[in-house]
């Protein structure tokens, strides 16, 4: 009877710092940090920890994920500058030690990991609606900021990029509880959520967002047709995909103003003209310097991917100022500067492992979809160099894969699959 009370103390606990860590996501970087501890030690610090190591060196999956960390890591031996190597590790070392305390044979309740995405789903709620207030207090200055690239705040301490992608990955959760855990009576507030979330990221104008849901509902599409055989459903989503950008460029002009602004950007990308200030031009010329660096450095240069990064704006765009110098903006580059074209190599892997992870079938759509938007978002962004980044893919693609992987207590009324 004790041994039966201390296992379900101790999920009760993991269960409330998982709670404790998302709170802490959206509202201080020094509780997160200290969530994270508090897990770690719940679901690590314990006698089967041998058997729990062995779990993870077997689990593809969760051991490649470690290899985000691990490439970097290794790159100690060929770094001069141990300075910036060292915070490449202490950014990155969440993504060995999460896959590590996931591996555990813990399990939560059902109900609790639905009490976990509602959470979650409230945070956001709240996050997105903190947001459009500061928006509506000064719609007209907001709108001519759209045209020099600067967006609403956001959570996150103003991170918008990461912020909307939490958004899309908020609207798969609802599309999660609707299939197993929301009976089809009650979907009105999941589907009212859904549209809520849709509109905000269409204000917010976040492309990695904004590309993030239509990746999600293009997969719905092509899975209702040819997985549920359901055509005019098909029909529908499909007129809806094509409705959604031409409806909000004539109903919110933060968007219109981001396309516009983007246009023009791209312009001076084509034209290869240098402008101060450019988002897209900035973008463009860190991946020509992450090429750059790859083809010069085949085996990497470890750390000091950020110096010769610098160095090739110095001799490239010597006009550029200091503080537009951007690490190449893409994940991939960003491992072929630590580690060359194996390290390119081995990120590509790593990316590709989720993809053949193990699920349940009926919850396989849900996982490929989730993989595939955490994997566009990293193929023209560097989120695995900073904390909130790092902890968005780690945590929610974890997340996913032990709830997916736990069974429903009560069989749903009804599912996509009816």
């Amino acid at each position: 009877m004790g041994i039966s009370i201390d296992k379900l103390s101790k999920q009760q606990l993991i269960f409330f710092s998982i709670l404790f860590m998302l709170i802490s996501f959206f509202t201080s970087r020094f509780l997160l940090s200290a969530g994270f501890i508090f897990f770690l030690v719940l679901t690590c610090f314990h006698k089967n920890i041998l058997e729990q190591l062995r779990e993870f060196v077997q689990n593809p999956f969760l051991l490649g994920m470690s290899f985000l960390f691990l490439i970097p890591f290794f790159s100690w031996f060929w770094t001069e500058d141990k300075g910036m190597w060292m915070r490449f590790a202490r950014i990155k070392l969440p993504l060995f030690l999460f896959p590590v305390a996931f591996a555990g044979g813990w399990q939560l309740l059902a109900k609790q990991w639905r009490w976990i995405a509602y959470t979650f789903l409230f945070l956001v709620f709240a996050g997105c609606c903190w947001s459009l207030a500061q928006y509506f207090q000064n719609m007209h200055l907001v709108h001519e900021q759209y045209l020099k690239a600067k967006l609403i705040p956001t959570p996150l301490e103003n991170d918008h990029v990461r912020y909307s992608l939490i958004v899309a990955t908020a609207i798969v959760c609802l599309a999660v509880l609707i299939q197993d855990h929301i009976s089809k009576p009650k979907w009105l507030w999941p589907i009212a959520l859904a549209i809520f979330f849709t509109i905000y990221l269409h204000i917010l104008s976040a492309r990695t967002g904004l590309i993030s849901l239509y990746i999600f509902l293009l997969l719905t599409a092509f899975y209702g047709l040819f997985k549920l055989r359901k055509p005019k459903w098909v029909v529908t989503l499909a007129l809806l995909i094509v409705a959604m950008p031409v409806t909000a460029w004539f109903l919110f002009p933060t968007f219109q103003n981001r396309i516009r602004y983007n246009l023009y950007d791209l312009s001076n990308v084509r034209e290869n003209k240098y402008v101060q200030g450019s988002n897209d031009g900035n973008r463009i010329l860190s991946l020509k310097a992450g090429w750059s660096v790859l083809q010069q450095h085949p085996f990497g240069v470890g750390g000091d991917v950020v110096h010769k990064t610098y160095e090739w704006y110095d001799q490239n765009v010597p006009q550029m100022a200091e503080k537009e110098k951007l690490f190449p903006s893409c994940e991939p580059l960003m491992y072929a500067g630590f580690a060359g074209w194996i390290g390119l190599a081995l990120y590509s892997v790593v990316i590709l492992l989720p993809f053949l992870q193990h699920v349940k079938k009926r919850n396989y759509f849900f996982w490929f979809s989730l993989n595939l938007v955490m994997a566009f978002s990293l193929l023209f962004d560097i989120g695995l160099e900073a904390q909130f980044g790092v902890f968005t893919y780690a945590f929610i693609i974890l997340w996913y894969w032990k709830w997916l992987a736990c069974p429903v207590e009560n069989k749903r009324i009804s599912s996509f699959n009816n």
